[in-house]
């Protein structure tokens, strides 16, 4: 299996699914924005599943999504979703947009292993 890449703009954020995820003996790799990622997916890194925050300045999930998913390089890795946007109709929002899955903050660990076991085991 290849790495997590964790795209989130807080740095909180990516420091916390990091060790939970470390801990259960992933590899992660990080980004704090879209252009980082796209640099980290450039340079051939093997990334076999993305998290995604939705909410980023710059470049957020919904513009970042349909981008990866029409690349030919990028396309076949799942992106998951990660929103504290929870509302009703987020979760099909996301997936209009090309998300492969969602979750919701704060994110429930046990749920997300769910999720990356669909994917990734």
């Amino acid at each position: 299996m290849g790495s997590i890449l964790i795209i989130d703009d807080d740095s909180r954020n990516i420091f916390a699914l990091t060790a939970v995820l470390k801990a259960r003996g992933f590899h992660c790799e990080t980004a704090t924005g879209m252009q980082e990622a796209f640099e980290l997916l450039a340079a051939g890194n093997t990334i076999g599943i993305i998290l995604m925050d939705m909410m980023m300045p710059d470049m957020d999930g919904y513009e970042a999504i349909p981008i990866l998913k029409a690349s030919p390089q990028w396309q076949h890795i799942p992106v998951i979703a990660v929103t504290a946007q929870a509302m009703a109709g987020d979760r099909d929002k996301c997936l209009a947009a090309g998300a492969d899955g969602y979750i919701s903050k704060p994110v429930d660990i046990d749920k997300l292993q769910q999720l990356l076991d669909e994917y990734v085991r």
